[in-house]
Protein backbone atom coordinates (compact mmCIF):
# COMPACT_ATOMS: atom_id res chain seq x y z
CA UNK A 1 0.00 0.00 0.00
CA UNK A 2 1.41 3.21 -1.49
CA UNK A 3 1.87 5.86 1.61
CA UNK A 4 -0.25 8.88 1.59
CA UNK A 5 1.50 12.11 0.80
CA UNK A 6 1.53 15.14 2.71
CA UNK A 7 -0.11 18.07 2.24
CA UNK A 8 2.68 20.19 2.53
CA UNK A 9 6.65 19.56 2.07
CA UNK A 10 6.72 18.82 5.86
CA UNK A 11 7.31 14.80 6.48
CA UNK A 12 6.23 13.39 9.36
CA UNK A 13 8.96 10.79 10.20
CA UNK A 14 7.34 7.87 10.19
CA UNK A 15 5.39 8.83 7.02
CA UNK A 16 8.75 9.59 5.52
CA UNK A 17 10.58 6.15 6.63
CA UNK A 18 7.73 4.22 5.27
CA UNK A 19 8.06 6.40 1.48
CA UNK A 20 11.73 5.14 1.94
CA UNK A 21 10.42 1.79 2.27
CA UNK A 22 8.31 1.48 -0.43
CA UNK A 23 10.95 2.60 -2.80
CA UNK A 24 13.78 0.44 -1.68
CA UNK A 25 11.74 -2.25 -2.53
CA UNK A 26 9.96 -1.13 -5.50
CA UNK A 27 13.31 0.07 -6.74
CA UNK A 28 15.95 -2.85 -5.51
CA UNK A 29 14.15 -5.63 -4.06
CA UNK A 30 15.25 -8.35 -3.94
CA UNK A 31 19.10 -7.56 -2.99
CA UNK A 32 21.94 -9.98 -3.07
CA UNK A 33 25.14 -8.70 -0.86
CA UNK A 34 28.52 -9.86 -0.72
CA UNK A 35 30.40 -8.55 2.54
CA UNK A 36 31.96 -9.64 6.17
CA UNK A 37 30.58 -10.73 8.27
CA UNK A 38 30.82 -8.42 11.70
CA UNK A 39 29.12 -8.24 15.31
CA UNK A 40 27.08 -11.72 14.66
CA UNK A 41 24.66 -12.66 17.97
CA UNK A 42 22.15 -15.00 17.93
CA UNK A 43 19.36 -13.87 20.05
CA UNK A 44 17.72 -16.37 22.76
CA UNK A 45 13.98 -16.27 20.53
CA UNK A 46 16.05 -17.57 17.53
CA UNK A 47 16.83 -14.05 15.49
CA UNK A 48 20.25 -12.96 14.48
CA UNK A 49 21.45 -9.62 14.28
CA UNK A 50 25.27 -8.57 12.49
CA UNK A 51 26.27 -6.37 10.32
CA UNK A 52 27.96 -6.71 6.72
CA UNK A 53 30.79 -4.67 5.51
CA UNK A 54 33.66 -4.25 3.32
CA UNK A 55 36.10 -1.29 2.73
CA UNK A 56 33.90 1.44 1.98
CA UNK A 57 30.67 0.58 3.95
CA UNK A 58 28.87 -1.49 6.09
CA UNK A 59 25.06 -2.69 6.69
CA UNK A 60 22.50 -3.36 9.21
CA UNK A 61 21.11 -7.02 8.90
CA UNK A 62 18.12 -9.20 10.35
CA UNK A 63 18.01 -12.82 9.80
CA UNK A 64 15.20 -14.60 11.59
CA UNK A 65 14.51 -17.08 13.30
CA UNK A 66 12.82 -19.37 10.05
CA UNK A 67 15.37 -18.16 7.71
CA UNK A 68 18.66 -18.91 10.58
CA UNK A 69 17.09 -22.44 10.82
CA UNK A 70 17.84 -23.30 7.10
CA UNK A 71 21.13 -22.30 7.17
CA UNK A 72 23.68 -24.95 6.80
CA UNK A 73 26.79 -23.33 8.66
CA UNK A 74 28.04 -21.62 11.72
CA UNK A 75 27.88 -17.68 10.72
CA UNK A 76 30.75 -16.11 12.67
CA UNK A 77 32.86 -12.75 12.58
CA UNK A 78 35.06 -12.61 9.71
CA UNK A 79 33.79 -14.51 7.23
CA UNK A 80 32.74 -13.17 3.58
CA UNK A 81 29.06 -14.95 2.88
CA UNK A 82 26.36 -13.67 0.10
CA UNK A 83 23.21 -12.59 1.59
CA UNK A 84 19.88 -12.32 -0.47
CA UNK A 85 16.81 -11.14 1.14
CA UNK A 86 15.09 -7.32 1.05
CA UNK A 87 15.91 -4.23 1.52
CA UNK A 88 13.61 -1.85 4.56
CA UNK A 89 14.07 0.75 7.04
CA UNK A 90 13.63 -0.18 10.97
CA UNK A 91 11.02 2.57 11.63
CA UNK A 92 11.45 2.61 15.13
CA UNK A 93 14.85 3.81 14.73
CA UNK A 94 15.31 5.35 11.28
CA UNK A 95 17.86 2.41 10.36
CA UNK A 96 18.38 1.20 6.72
CA UNK A 97 18.20 -2.68 7.59
CA UNK A 98 18.63 -5.77 5.09
CA UNK A 99 16.42 -8.92 5.94
CA UNK A 100 18.18 -11.60 4.89
CA UNK A 101 16.23 -14.76 3.73
CA UNK A 102 19.25 -16.86 2.52
CA UNK A 103 22.45 -16.69 3.23
CA UNK A 104 25.61 -18.70 1.96
CA UNK A 105 29.66 -18.31 2.45
CA UNK A 106 31.57 -16.61 0.12
CA UNK A 107 34.58 -17.21 1.33
CA UNK A 108 36.93 -16.55 3.91
CA UNK A 109 36.76 -12.80 5.29
CA UNK A 110 40.48 -10.88 5.46
CA UNK A 111 41.11 -10.90 9.09
CA UNK A 112 40.11 -14.66 9.47
CA UNK A 113 42.25 -15.59 6.49
CA UNK A 114 45.12 -13.70 8.37
CA UNK A 115 43.91 -15.72 11.32
CA UNK A 116 43.88 -19.11 9.89
CA UNK A 117 47.54 -18.45 8.11
CA UNK A 118 49.14 -17.69 11.21
CA UNK A 119 47.73 -19.99 13.06
CA UNK A 120 49.13 -23.04 10.98
CA UNK A 121 52.42 -21.51 11.16
CA UNK A 122 52.80 -21.40 14.74
CA UNK A 123 51.01 -24.49 14.66
CA UNK A 124 54.13 -25.83 12.54
CA UNK A 125 56.75 -24.25 14.76
CA UNK A 126 55.02 -26.50 17.60
CA UNK A 127 54.02 -23.38 19.81
CA UNK A 128 50.35 -25.12 20.31
CA UNK A 129 51.75 -28.13 21.11
CA UNK A 130 50.71 -30.20 24.60
CA UNK A 131 53.99 -31.38 25.29
CA UNK A 132 55.41 -27.69 26.06
CA UNK A 133 52.70 -26.54 28.03
CA UNK A 134 52.74 -25.99 31.62
CA UNK A 135 49.90 -27.27 34.49
CA UNK A 136 49.39 -23.88 36.76
CA UNK A 137 50.39 -24.82 40.35
CA UNK A 138 48.27 -26.24 42.50
CA UNK A 139 48.70 -23.35 45.53
CA UNK A 140 49.90 -19.67 43.82
CA UNK A 141 51.53 -17.80 46.10
CA UNK A 142 50.34 -14.84 43.77
CA UNK A 143 48.46 -14.16 40.79
CA UNK A 144 48.93 -11.65 37.69
CA UNK A 145 46.27 -10.37 36.28
CA UNK A 146 47.09 -8.49 32.51
CA UNK A 147 43.97 -6.58 31.23
CA UNK A 148 43.04 -2.88 30.81
CA UNK A 149 41.67 -1.11 34.22
CA UNK A 150 38.68 -0.33 32.72
CA UNK A 151 37.41 -3.71 31.65
CA UNK A 152 34.45 -5.84 33.07
CA UNK A 153 36.24 -8.40 32.76
CA UNK A 154 39.17 -7.00 35.83
CA UNK A 155 35.70 -6.84 38.00
CA UNK A 156 34.77 -10.27 36.97
CA UNK A 157 38.07 -11.75 37.90
CA UNK A 158 38.82 -9.96 41.12
CA UNK A 159 35.54 -11.16 41.98
CA UNK A 160 36.11 -14.72 41.54
CA UNK A 161 39.22 -14.33 43.20
CA UNK A 162 38.61 -12.55 46.07
CA UNK A 163 35.58 -15.26 46.80
CA UNK A 164 37.71 -18.43 46.15
CA UNK A 165 40.93 -17.14 47.30
CA UNK A 166 40.83 -14.35 49.27
CA UNK A 167 44.32 -15.04 51.05
CA UNK A 168 46.36 -15.01 47.41
CA UNK A 169 47.97 -11.54 46.41
CA UNK A 170 46.63 -10.54 43.05
CA UNK A 171 48.66 -8.12 41.08
CA UNK A 172 47.57 -6.29 38.37
CA UNK A 173 49.55 -5.10 35.17
CA UNK A 174 47.84 -2.83 33.28
CA UNK A 175 47.32 -2.67 29.27
CA UNK A 176 45.23 -1.68 26.72
CA UNK A 177 43.30 -4.77 25.25
CA UNK A 178 41.71 -3.54 21.60
CA UNK A 179 43.27 -1.31 19.25
CA UNK A 180 46.88 -1.24 16.87
CA UNK A 181 48.89 -0.45 20.12
CA UNK A 182 47.43 -3.10 22.60
CA UNK A 183 50.03 -5.60 21.85
CA UNK A 184 52.64 -4.24 22.65
CA UNK A 185 51.21 -3.44 25.74
CA UNK A 186 50.24 -6.76 26.44
CA UNK A 187 53.71 -8.14 25.94
CA UNK A 188 55.20 -5.37 28.20
CA UNK A 189 52.75 -5.76 30.91
CA UNK A 190 53.28 -9.97 30.71
CA UNK A 191 57.15 -8.62 30.98
CA UNK A 192 56.69 -6.82 34.14
CA UNK A 193 55.41 -9.48 36.14
CA UNK A 194 57.73 -12.10 34.58
CA UNK A 195 60.61 -9.58 35.97
CA UNK A 196 58.59 -9.78 39.30
CA UNK A 197 58.84 -13.55 38.96
CA UNK A 198 62.27 -13.53 38.53
CA UNK A 199 63.26 -10.97 41.72
CA UNK A 200 60.89 -13.05 43.96
CA UNK A 201 62.82 -16.26 43.21
CA UNK A 202 66.34 -14.66 44.30
CA UNK A 203 66.97 -16.21 47.91
CA UNK A 204 67.76 -11.92 49.11
CA UNK A 205 64.58 -11.01 47.65
CA UNK A 206 62.18 -13.60 49.42
CA UNK A 207 60.19 -10.76 50.63
CA UNK A 208 59.08 -9.36 47.11
CA UNK A 209 55.67 -10.42 45.96
CA UNK A 210 55.61 -13.43 43.98
CA UNK A 211 53.88 -14.41 40.58
CA UNK A 212 53.21 -18.02 39.91
CA UNK A 213 50.10 -17.62 37.41
CA UNK A 214 49.08 -14.98 34.56
CA UNK A 215 45.65 -14.15 33.52
CA UNK A 216 45.75 -12.86 30.64
CA UNK A 217 41.43 -11.77 30.19
CA UNK A 218 39.14 -9.47 27.97
CA UNK A 219 35.74 -9.49 27.75
CA UNK A 220 33.61 -10.91 24.44
CA UNK A 221 33.16 -8.79 21.25
CA UNK A 222 33.76 -9.01 17.61
CA UNK A 223 37.25 -10.61 15.41
CA UNK A 224 38.08 -7.04 15.30
CA UNK A 225 37.79 -6.23 19.06
CA UNK A 226 39.52 -9.15 19.56
CA UNK A 227 42.42 -8.99 16.88
CA UNK A 228 45.00 -7.81 19.66
CA UNK A 229 45.06 -11.43 20.81
CA UNK A 230 45.68 -12.77 17.43
CA UNK A 231 49.13 -10.81 17.30
CA UNK A 232 52.27 -13.07 16.15
CA UNK A 233 54.48 -10.89 18.70
CA UNK A 234 51.98 -12.28 21.48
CA UNK A 235 51.76 -15.58 21.02
CA UNK A 236 55.49 -15.55 20.96
CA UNK A 237 55.96 -13.63 24.10
CA UNK A 238 53.10 -16.32 25.73
CA UNK A 239 55.25 -19.03 25.13
CA UNK A 240 58.16 -17.84 26.08
CA UNK A 241 56.83 -16.80 29.39
CA UNK A 242 58.33 -18.27 32.25
CA UNK A 243 55.14 -18.29 34.24
CA UNK A 244 52.50 -20.11 33.20
CA UNK A 245 49.53 -18.33 31.37
CA UNK A 246 45.91 -19.09 31.34
CA UNK A 247 43.92 -17.05 28.63
CA UNK A 248 40.63 -16.51 29.06
CA UNK A 249 39.82 -13.90 26.38
CA UNK A 250 36.50 -13.03 25.21
CA UNK A 251 33.21 -15.60 25.33
CA UNK A 252 33.15 -19.13 25.02
CA UNK A 253 32.68 -19.67 21.19
CA UNK A 254 35.61 -17.05 20.60
CA UNK A 255 39.30 -18.53 19.90
CA UNK A 256 42.12 -16.27 19.17
CA UNK A 257 45.98 -17.15 18.50
CA UNK A 258 46.34 -16.48 22.54
CA UNK A 259 44.47 -18.97 23.62
CA UNK A 260 45.95 -21.55 21.52
CA UNK A 261 49.58 -20.56 22.83
CA UNK A 262 48.41 -20.23 26.37
CA UNK A 263 49.24 -22.76 29.01
CA UNK A 264 45.38 -23.03 29.66
CA UNK A 265 42.56 -21.94 28.08
CA UNK A 266 39.40 -20.76 30.04
CA UNK A 267 36.11 -19.87 28.15
CA UNK A 268 35.19 -17.01 29.85
CA UNK A 269 37.62 -14.53 32.18
CA UNK A 270 35.92 -15.58 35.28
CA UNK A 271 36.39 -19.31 34.49
CA UNK A 272 40.01 -18.37 34.22
CA UNK A 273 40.00 -17.29 37.32
CA UNK A 274 38.81 -20.33 38.63
CA UNK A 275 41.38 -22.58 37.30
CA UNK A 276 44.03 -20.51 38.59
CA UNK A 277 43.47 -21.31 42.12
CA UNK A 278 41.45 -23.87 44.22
CA UNK A 279 38.48 -23.00 46.39
CA UNK A 280 39.38 -22.11 49.72
CA UNK A 281 36.32 -23.74 51.44
CA UNK A 282 37.28 -27.02 49.81
CA UNK A 283 40.77 -26.75 50.84
CA UNK A 284 39.87 -26.13 54.61
CA UNK A 285 37.35 -28.63 54.19
CA UNK A 286 39.99 -31.11 54.09
CA UNK A 287 42.73 -29.71 55.98
CA UNK A 288 40.13 -30.42 58.95
CA UNK A 289 39.61 -33.74 57.29
CA UNK A 290 43.29 -34.28 57.93
CA UNK A 291 43.31 -32.69 61.33
CA UNK A 292 40.77 -34.99 62.45
CA UNK A 293 42.27 -37.89 61.51
CA UNK A 294 45.60 -36.67 62.63
CA UNK A 295 43.74 -35.86 65.59
CA UNK A 296 42.37 -40.26 66.32
CA UNK A 297 45.96 -41.09 65.48
CA UNK A 298 47.40 -39.11 68.25
CA UNK A 299 44.55 -40.21 70.70
CA UNK A 300 44.80 -43.91 69.67
CA UNK A 301 48.72 -43.67 69.83
CA UNK A 302 48.15 -41.90 73.59
CA UNK A 303 45.74 -44.74 74.10
CA UNK A 304 48.01 -47.56 73.91
CA UNK A 305 51.50 -45.94 75.36
CA UNK A 306 49.13 -45.36 78.57
CA UNK A 307 47.96 -48.79 78.62
CA UNK A 308 51.93 -49.86 78.23
CA UNK A 309 52.95 -47.83 80.97
CA UNK A 310 50.64 -49.19 83.44
CA UNK A 311 51.57 -52.10 82.92
CA UNK A 312 54.95 -51.54 83.48
CA UNK A 313 54.31 -49.48 86.34
CA UNK A 314 51.85 -52.39 87.91
CA UNK A 315 55.54 -54.61 87.34
CA UNK A 316 58.02 -52.33 88.88
CA UNK A 317 55.22 -51.68 91.72
CA UNK A 318 55.57 -55.28 92.95
CA UNK A 319 59.47 -56.87 92.85
CA UNK A 320 58.46 -58.86 95.82
CA UNK A 321 56.46 -61.09 93.74
CA UNK A 322 58.82 -61.77 90.94
CA UNK A 323 61.32 -62.60 93.82
CA UNK A 324 59.15 -64.89 94.99
CA UNK A 325 58.72 -66.75 91.92
CA UNK A 326 62.55 -66.75 91.01
CA UNK A 327 62.97 -68.43 94.60
CA UNK A 328 59.84 -71.07 93.94
CA UNK A 329 61.99 -71.79 90.84
CA UNK A 330 65.52 -72.24 92.74
CA UNK A 331 64.09 -74.39 95.02
CA UNK A 332 62.39 -76.83 92.20
CA UNK A 333 65.81 -76.57 90.11
CA UNK A 334 67.10 -77.98 93.52
CA UNK A 335 64.84 -80.88 93.97
CA UNK A 336 65.46 -81.66 90.91
CA UNK A 337 69.08 -81.82 91.07
CA UNK A 338 69.16 -83.87 94.44
CA UNK A 339 66.55 -86.37 93.28
CA UNK A 340 69.01 -87.12 90.37
CA UNK A 341 71.86 -87.53 92.16
CA UNK A 342 70.14 -89.82 94.95
CA UNK A 343 68.73 -92.06 91.53
CA UNK A 344 72.23 -92.49 90.06
CA UNK A 345 74.20 -93.16 93.58
CA UNK A 346 71.51 -95.91 93.73
CA UNK A 347 72.04 -96.84 90.11
CA UNK A 348 75.89 -97.12 90.67
CA UNK A 349 75.51 -99.19 93.85
CA UNK A 350 72.52 -101.71 92.40
CA UNK A 351 75.39 -102.32 89.80
CA UNK A 352 78.78 -102.49 91.63
CA UNK A 353 76.54 -105.25 94.14
CA UNK A 354 76.09 -107.46 91.32
CA UNK A 355 79.25 -107.14 89.93
CA UNK A 356 80.49 -108.00 93.75
CA UNK A 357 78.18 -110.95 93.35
CA UNK A 358 79.08 -112.14 89.92
CA UNK A 359 83.21 -112.09 90.72
CA UNK A 360 84.98 -114.91 91.67
CA UNK A 361 86.90 -115.19 95.54
CA UNK A 362 90.24 -115.20 93.25
CA UNK A 363 88.98 -111.26 91.86
CA UNK A 364 89.12 -110.08 95.37
CA UNK A 365 91.61 -106.80 94.43
CA UNK A 366 89.11 -105.87 91.93
CA UNK A 367 86.25 -106.11 94.64
CA UNK A 368 88.18 -103.94 96.40
CA UNK A 369 88.83 -101.16 93.58
CA UNK A 370 85.45 -101.53 92.97
CA UNK A 371 84.44 -100.73 96.91
CA UNK A 372 86.78 -97.91 97.00
CA UNK A 373 85.26 -96.47 93.82
CA UNK A 374 81.76 -96.96 95.82
CA UNK A 375 83.18 -94.81 98.54
CA UNK A 376 84.45 -91.96 96.96
CA UNK A 377 81.05 -91.33 95.00
CA UNK A 378 79.29 -91.69 98.29
CA UNK A 379 81.66 -88.99 99.87
CA UNK A 380 81.58 -87.00 96.42
CA UNK A 381 78.45 -86.20 95.62
CA UNK A 382 77.04 -84.42 98.94
CA UNK A 383 80.17 -81.60 98.43
CA UNK A 384 78.82 -81.83 94.65
CA UNK A 385 75.25 -81.50 95.99
CA UNK A 386 76.64 -78.38 98.64
CA UNK A 387 78.42 -76.60 95.37
CA UNK A 388 75.48 -76.34 93.15
CA UNK A 389 73.03 -75.02 95.65
CA UNK A 390 75.39 -72.60 96.55
CA UNK A 391 75.91 -71.53 93.21
CA UNK A 392 71.96 -71.46 92.64
CA UNK A 393 71.86 -69.39 95.70
CA UNK A 394 74.30 -66.76 95.11
CA UNK A 395 72.17 -66.30 91.48
CA UNK A 396 69.36 -65.79 93.37
CA UNK A 397 71.25 -63.10 95.30
CA UNK A 398 71.87 -61.11 93.26
CA UNK A 399 68.65 -61.45 91.01
CA UNK A 400 67.24 -59.70 94.58
CA UNK A 401 69.87 -57.02 94.87
CA UNK A 402 68.91 -55.60 91.19
CA UNK A 403 64.85 -56.09 91.96
CA UNK A 404 66.24 -54.03 94.95
CA UNK A 405 67.37 -51.61 93.19
CA UNK A 406 64.05 -51.42 91.17
CA UNK A 407 61.83 -51.07 94.16
CA UNK A 408 59.80 -48.00 93.95
CA UNK A 409 60.46 -47.92 97.60
CA UNK A 410 63.96 -46.54 97.31
CA UNK A 411 62.52 -43.52 95.02
CA UNK A 412 59.56 -42.72 97.75
CA UNK A 413 62.39 -42.22 100.70
CA UNK A 414 63.77 -39.63 98.62
CA UNK A 415 61.01 -38.06 98.75
CA UNK A 416 58.55 -38.62 96.24
CA UNK A 417 55.35 -39.80 96.03
CA UNK A 418 53.56 -42.18 93.82
CA UNK A 419 49.97 -40.94 92.86
CA UNK A 420 46.78 -42.81 92.41
CA UNK A 421 43.41 -42.77 91.77
CA UNK A 422 40.77 -43.73 93.61
CA UNK A 423 39.93 -46.92 91.38
CA UNK A 424 44.15 -47.60 91.77
CA UNK A 425 45.36 -46.11 88.37
CA UNK A 426 48.37 -43.87 88.46
CA UNK A 427 48.04 -40.28 87.51
CA UNK A 428 51.68 -39.09 85.40
CA UNK A 429 50.00 -36.03 84.62
CA UNK A 430 48.21 -33.26 85.38
CA UNK A 431 45.84 -33.08 82.63
CA UNK A 432 44.54 -36.41 84.30
CA UNK A 433 43.31 -34.73 87.43
CA UNK A 434 40.14 -32.80 87.88
CA UNK A 435 39.42 -29.94 90.64
CA UNK A 436 37.59 -32.26 93.85
CA UNK A 437 38.94 -35.63 92.35
CA UNK A 438 40.10 -38.09 95.33
CA UNK A 439 43.88 -38.96 94.96
CA UNK A 440 45.16 -41.60 97.42
CA UNK A 441 49.18 -40.47 97.51
CA UNK A 442 51.88 -43.72 98.51
CA UNK A 443 55.09 -42.29 100.93
CA UNK A 444 57.78 -44.58 102.25
CA UNK A 445 56.40 -45.27 105.20
CA UNK A 446 52.42 -45.07 104.16
CA UNK A 447 49.57 -43.05 102.18
CA UNK A 448 47.75 -40.09 102.32
CA UNK A 449 44.23 -39.64 101.22
CA UNK A 450 44.17 -36.12 98.97
CA UNK A 451 42.00 -34.01 97.00
CA UNK A 452 42.90 -31.97 94.35
CA UNK A 453 42.36 -28.10 94.80
CA UNK A 454 43.40 -26.90 90.96
CA UNK A 455 45.42 -28.74 88.33
CA UNK A 456 48.02 -26.43 86.66
CA UNK A 457 49.50 -27.98 83.26
CA UNK A 458 53.06 -26.18 82.07
CA UNK A 459 53.76 -25.00 78.86
CA UNK A 460 55.74 -27.42 77.54
CA UNK A 461 52.82 -30.26 78.08
CA UNK A 462 50.21 -28.53 76.53
CA UNK A 463 51.78 -27.88 73.49
CA UNK A 464 53.38 -31.15 73.46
Amino acid sequence: MQAALPQSDVWPVGQLCQAIAQVLDARLNPVTVQGEITGFSRAASGHCYFSLKDETGQLRCAMFRRAASGLDFAPRDGEQVLARGRLGVYEARGDLQLVVETMRRAGQGALFEQFLQLKARLQAEGLFDAARKRAPPAQPRGIGVVTSLHAAALHDVLTALRRRAPHVPVIVSPAAVQGAGAPAELIHAMNALARLHRRAAAPEKQRQPCVDVILLVRGGGSIEDLWAFNDEALARAIAASPIPVISGVGHESDFTIADFVADLRAPTPTAAAELACPDRATLLAALQTQAARLARAARHRIDTQGQRLDHLALRLGRPASALAAERLRLERHQQRMLHALRLRLERETARLAHACQRLPTASAPALQSARQRLQSLAQAWPLAAARALQAERERLTRAALRLDLLDPRHTLARGYALLQTSGGLPLTRAAQAQPGQPVRATLADGALALTVQSAEVSPVQRGG
